[in-house]
């Protein structure tokens, strides 16, 4: 299993939605819980979001593997999860 990495900006109401959506997903499957996650405030790392090709947030990725962009529903964050499960 790969590091999952998640851009995002901490006012944004789409990343505190997808926050919530990690919460509901962690609690209704324990193994998502063990899928290491690297959270990276693009404010206070903008030289390392610069090295990502993105314009959205939150934004998911595996290594250099974009997986998702953009306003994320609780389907969305799943597949980002089960992505993770499977790298």
């Amino acid at each position: 299993m790969k590091e999952l990495t998640m851009f995002y900006l901490p006012n944004c109401p789409h990343c505190k939605l997808a926050f919530k959506f990690h919460e509901e997903l962690m609690a209704e499957h324990p193994e998502y819980k063990d899928i290491p996650l690297k959270l990276i405030d693009e404010r206070a790392e903008s030289a390392v979001a610069d090295q990502y090709d993105y314009y959205y947030v939150p934004c998911y990725w595996i290594g250099k593997e974009k997986l998702f962009e953009g306003h994320a529903e609780k389907e969305d964050v799943e597949k980002v999860f089960k992505a993770a499960l499977e790298a």
